[in-house]
């Protein structure tokens, strides 16, 4: 198996691992500097294991687990079930996304069901470019 796609992309499998590390990294306040140190390598180098631009080889990994204090299992999970992988690592990307983790988070501590529909309501549109309309609404609201 290539280590990239016929297109010169880095292999799904790859991708979804770096992007399962760095959601843990995070999840523990490190930054990549902070991983890399406790790893013995760059930060250049956890970056690319984390883009899946570079393959993590195994005693790599085991190495990367002792210092994100979880088993290799907590990051590799069900990956090796195809059916899943691609919408579950597109789903595990999306999360690595700057502040998605803190809105996931803020999301989940809303008790309002009606609040929490504003609020998807709210992404959605921005989402879709919607928002000068938003803007001219909360306009009108604000006088």
């Amino acid at each position: 198996m290539s280590a990239f796609t016929e297109d010169n992309s880095p292999h799904p499998l790859d991708i979804a691992l770096g992007s399962r590390i760095r959601l843990r990294r995070r999840e523990l306040g490190l930054s990549q500097e902070q991983l890399a140190r406790q790893v013995g390598i760059t930060f250049q180098q956890v970056q690319k294991y984390e883009h899946g631009t570079n393959r993590v080889s195994f005693s790599r990994l085991v190495e990367i687990a002792q210092a994100l204090h979880c088993g290799v299992m907590d990051i590799v999970g069900d990956l090796d079930k195809s059916k899943a992988t691609s919408l579950f690592s597109r789903h595990v990307a999306r999360l690595n996304e700057p502040g998605a983790a803190e809105l996931l988070e803020a999301y989940s501590a809303i008790q309002s069901p009606k609040h929490r529909r504003a609020i998807l309501n709210l992404a959605k549109q921005l989402a879709e470019g919607k928002t000068t309309q938003l803007y001219e609404v909360e306009n009108i609201r604000a006088r």
